[in-house]
């Protein structure tokens, strides 16, 4: 391969998905496979009395927590969630049991006679109501994880400023809305374990499994299926599913596939954390922050899930690109009797970038100085510390990426030109800032996933790369052939990426955290590079590595200090927004972004990333509305949750600055995730520049606008006497 990298080359996989020729989940058929579907709790949180099924026809099975011959528990973090609930149900839409059979019509039926006696107790919905209660749902406090971070002297900070300024920010759930919904199909054949689904983290999977039937772990067998789209969403929920998927299997003897339909899906899977974060900062009479004192409420829902590392990074995240000395943050992650919170792109940082972004811009303007001039006083260099102390080791390009993002977008003359406009529609402009650090938080690469990447050459010179890292829609298989293909300079044609399979790849960690391109690429490429030097011509050889956590990082996992990061990805967006005065409906003018995530490894895929993690942010910040009454969803269809469409897609532009990461190959950093961070952040501001109120909430809802631009303001600042 002798052109640049970052050259695009053909995906291997666009032919069949173009076609529709690829094979899904629901496109698999198995010999005399059987079907399931899942009874589900009507009640937010109740006791189960009893529960009386119709009479079942022949072939047909109820699977429920008596079927588990292990634990009944879903191997995570915190393990409190039951594959099917036994005395107590948590929320509305809890697994219960499975009915399963050859006829979904039959099934479907039999569901809907089975009469379920409840003893109801009081739910806690919110955040708030964790007070309220005398029966928590988890522990004494009803908090899932709670978590203190410090650096500096926050007192002296308070001590020394001229001005404290105190808001609170929130944000809302958002579902991932994959193309493709959540199944598996499990079958159970001379006492081994196969589970075939569309996942993005096969030996998560695999180890809930065989402890969900307590054997060995060589008799389980996970295999990624072509998987529609993820978006952290199907991280850890496929655990739940294969888990009662293996157990029907062994159960009625035959292979089972368990498959949700859309609204389904819709209701009872995971969605991002909804937010609510106080932050006061401190400030002296030269506009310096000098301190920052946080507070970080999580909604997790029924069962702990991932709350307690989302919740970690949102914290790490929480002085954004600012160079802040002192800084003290605590943050709670909350039981309620709502759906689980999950996994989502960004894993916490979103909900704490739109937090201190918009807080640095509320800021400026009580103290009537210029926003971005502000910030930028402000904002992080190399050599400065994060908010847990780690050492920025390479050189943050911001300044230059502020400067090139402003010329692409003409910024200066629009806003000079957007100023002081009484018209019925008004144009603002908004300018984040934002980072993503790549890879697990803290000492997870190095103490927790370990991870390995393998490469086999056969006699025909044909390397295959076995890795559990899957390509779900985001052009991993294609980023993973061509470092091997360069490392190893053989046509990339040469090259192969099968879908995993845990008989055959060893566990190279899961595909989230915006780790595959940097962590595992790099062991790829180290692999090729120890193939390289060893090749044999017509011979059949392999590398093996296995990650080293790079010198001179450290970490300490009690007090959170050190570096929670090895590298850093950046970027800036400007959004350009009309917004009419009397609907309060805003159009999209314009979106401008300018990124550094090192070497591009393909110019096509990269942009593919940029494009689709703005629209999925503007989503996020402008339209996509997921509220919570009574413990049940009110958009819980696929005509209720409104998400972005080919119409409401703007002019994207964008482009890459390149400050390389030596530990990653070819100097590239991570992408996925830092692409949607900045575009929901931008566009309020950008809402908020247009009608010259103040935004603290997203989705930024016309009847919100609407709201906000009726009552007086309300203003938080106080000058310190």
């Amino acid at each position: 391969m002798k052109n640049d990298i970052s050259t695009p080359v053909k995906r291997e996989d666009v032919s069949e998905k173009l076609l529709g020729t690829a094979c899904y989940i629901g496109d698999l058929k198995l010999e005399d496979m059987m079907y399931a579907r899942t009874l589900r709790s009507t009640e937010p949180r109740a006791r189960l009395i009893s529960i009386k099924y119709p009479e079942m026809p022949l072939g047909y099975f109820v699977v429920d927590r008596k079927d588990v011959p292990g634990k009944n528990i879903i191997k995570m973090i915190i393990d409190d969630q039951p594959y099917f609930a036994e005395d107590i149900v948590n929320y509305i839409g809890e697994p219960i049991a499975l009915i399963v059979g050859k006829d979904k019509t039959i099934i479907n039926e039999l569901i809907s006679k089975t009469n379920i006696e409840y003893e109801k107790i009081k739910p806690i919905f919110s955040i708030d109501e964790r007070h309220e209660t005398t029966t928590p749902i988890y522990g004494d406090s009803n908090t899932f994880a709670a978590y203190r971070l410090k650096k500096g002297d926050i007192s002296e900070a308070r001590a020394k400023a001229r001005y404290i300024c105190e808001d609170i920010y929130e944000t809302g759930y958002q579902e991932q809305f994959y193309m493709e919904t959540q199944g598996v199909i499990a079958e159970y054949q001379e006492g081994k374990a196969t589970i075939y689904g569309s996942i993005q983290c096969p030996y998560y999977v695999k180890n809930a499994v065989v402890e969900c039937l307590g054997c060995a772990p060589d008799m389980v067998r996970i295999v990624q299926a072509t998987t529609g789209g993820a978006f952290g969403g199907k991280e850890d929920y496929p655990s739940l599913l294969a888990g009662q998927a293996i157990c029907a299997a062994i159960k009625v003897n035959k292979p089972v596939c368990l498959l949700l339909e859309r609204d389904e899906d819709l209701e009872v899977t995971t969605k991002r954390h909804p937010s609510r974060i106080k932050i006061k900062s401190f400030i002296d009479e030269n506009h310096k922050i000098l301190g920052m004192d946080a507070e970080i409420m999580l909604d997790a829902g029924a069962y702990a899930g991932l709350s307690g590392v989302v919740l970690q990074r949102a914290m790490f995240a929480i002085a954004g690109v600012y160079n802040i000395e002192n800084i003290k943050v605590k943050g709670r992650a909350i039981a309620t009797n709502k759906a689980v919170s999950g996994a989502f792109r960004g894993f916490g940082s979103p909900q704490a970038f739109f937090a201190i972004e918009m807080h640095m811009q509320n800021v400026a303007k009580k103290l009537r100085i210029d926003p971005l001039q502000f910030r930028l006083d402000n904002i992080l260099k190399q050599g400065d510390k994060s908010t847990t102390g780690g050492v920025f080791r390479d050189k943050i390009l911001l300044h230059e990426m502020v400067a090139r993002v402003m010329e692409m977008s003409n910024y200066a003359e629009k806003k000079r030109s957007f100023q002081g406009s009484d018209n019925q529609k008004r144009r603002g402009l908004g300018l984040s800032m934002f980072f993503h650090g790549c890879g697990f938080t803290g000492n997870g690469e190095r103490d927790h996933i370990k991870g390995k990447a393998r490469l086999i050459k056969n006699e025909e010179d044909i390397v295959e790369i076995l890795i559990a890292n899957v390509e779900m829609g985001q052009g991993a298989g294609t980023t993973m052939r061509k470092i091997v293909s360069a490392a190893l300079d053989i046509p990339i044609s040469r090259v192969m990426y099968r879908n995993p399979d845990t008989d055959r790849v060893p566990d190279s960690g899961p595909t989230v955290a915006s780790r595959t391109t940097v962590i595992v690429g790099k062991l790829v490429y180290d692999a090729a590079v120890e193939l390289k030097a060893k090749w044999q011509q017509g011979v059949q050889q392999q590398a093996e590595i296995e990650y080293q956590y790079p010198e001179g990082y450290q970490w300490d996992n009690e007090s959170f200090a050190g570096d929670a990061y090895t590298s850093y990805s950046w970027g800036v967006n400007v959004v350009d927004v009309e917004v009419d005065t009397i609907t309060y409906e805003s159009e999209i003018k314009g979106v401008w972004a300018v990124f550094d995530i090192g070497k591009s490894i393909d110019d096509r895929n990269v942009k593919g990333q940029i494009d689709g993690g703005i629209v999925q942010g503007l989503g996020y910040g402008a339209m996509e509305v997921m509220e919570n009454v009574g413990g049940r969803f009110k958009q819980r269809t696929s005509a209720d949750y409104i998400i972005p469409t080919a119409m409401d897609i703007p002019m994207i532009q964008s482009e890459l600055m390149c400050e390389p990461y030596t530990e990653g190959p070819f100097g590239a950093k991570g992408l996925g995730e830092l692409s949607l961070v900045g575009s929901p952040i931008a566009y309020a501001m950008a809402v908020e520049d247009a009608l010259g109120i103040r935004i603290n909430s997203i989705p930024v809802r016309p009847e919100f606008l609407m709201e906000v631009a009726e009552n007086d303001k309300r203003n938080h600042f106080k000058t310190k006497r």
